[in-house]
């Protein structure tokens, strides 16, 4: 099995709440579900599968 990288991360109490809810509804460790999560988002990123809310059209302008 390879290493596993530890990190530390800061949330929001609320967002904790959640997640741990959430994981425990699916049987997986608060740890287990943030890296789950962690892993659908980036194989929708890679598979290009973005959120239409971040998606620009050629015809909007540029933020900022």
């Amino acid at each position: 099995m390879s290493e596993r990288k530890a990190f530390l991360l800061r949330m929001d109490p609320a967002l904790w709440a959640e997640l741990e809810a959430w994981a425990q509804a699916e049987l997986r460790s608060v740890n287990g579900q943030i890296e789950y999560l962690l892993r659908e988002a980036v194989t929708r990123r890679k598979q290009g599968a973005t959120p239409s809310r971040n998606r620009r059209t050629p015809a909007s302008p540029p933020a900022g």
